[in-house]
């Protein structure tokens, strides 16, 4: 069977204020004039890899998402406009294909669409919303965890992206259920430096 491949129209950005250091430490991922490539290679084949688990209204054969590296005042700032808390957060996900989700379970209900209706083969990409991380706090959590800060970065855009796709977390099973189905994401499309084990621990 040959294998999907899914379009993914990636808006990327990065804080132009953010460290020089933090930056170098990011790698590839926080380059502003290249990380583009390799953000739209990895969340497309995460995209790729979900597709048989999604519900019919969330298949497409191509993606439209936003990703945004900032720093911490930034991400104060959304962190309190959005979700009413102080200080920053390691990662937001402002999702354009939530409604009718809440109180969904850790994978969405998929909207009221007839079992035989099918996605529109061509077309405008599906918009499934914007991830936003702080790189700072990013850095800080890998150092904790003993992990790349590259790696860290990778492990909250999964966070983000199943958010985006109807995931939640109210409670610590479905915590629980989120952080594996992270660490599938990560173990299935392996990064090429292989100088850290699969998985994250938190």
């Amino acid at each position: 069977m040959t294998p999907i491949r899914l379009g993914l129209d990636l808006a990327f950005s990065c804080d132009e204020q953010l460290s020089p250091v933090l930056l170098k430490a990011a790698g590839p991922l926080a380059d502003p004039a290249t990380a583009e490539g390799p953000w739209r290679d990895l969340l497309a084949a995460w995209l790729e890899q979900m597709q048989p688990e999604l519900p019919q209204a969330l298949r497409a054969p191509a993606y439209s998402l936003g990703l945004s590296l900032v720093g911490d005042g930034e991400m104060a700032e959304l962190n309190e406009s959005w979700r009413s808390q102080q200080g920053p957060t390691d990662v937001l996900a402002f999702a354009a294909q939530d409604e009718g989700l809440e109180g969904a379970p850790a994978m969405p209900k998929p909207p009221e669409l007839a079992s035989d209706q099918e996605l529109p083969e061509q077309g405008e990409p599906l918009e499934l919303g914007d991830i936003v991380i702080s790189l700072e706090t990013a850095a800080r959590q890998a150092e904790a965890a003993g992990v790349s800060l590259a790696r860290e970065l990778r492990w909250l855009a999964s966070h983000g992206l199943l958010h985006l796709l109807g995931w939640d977390h109210p409670d610590d099973a479905r915590l629980e259920a989120m952080l594996r189905r992270q660490d599938q994401l990560l173990v299935c499309c392996a990064c090429s430096d292989g100088s850290e084990p699969p998985g994250r621990q938190r």
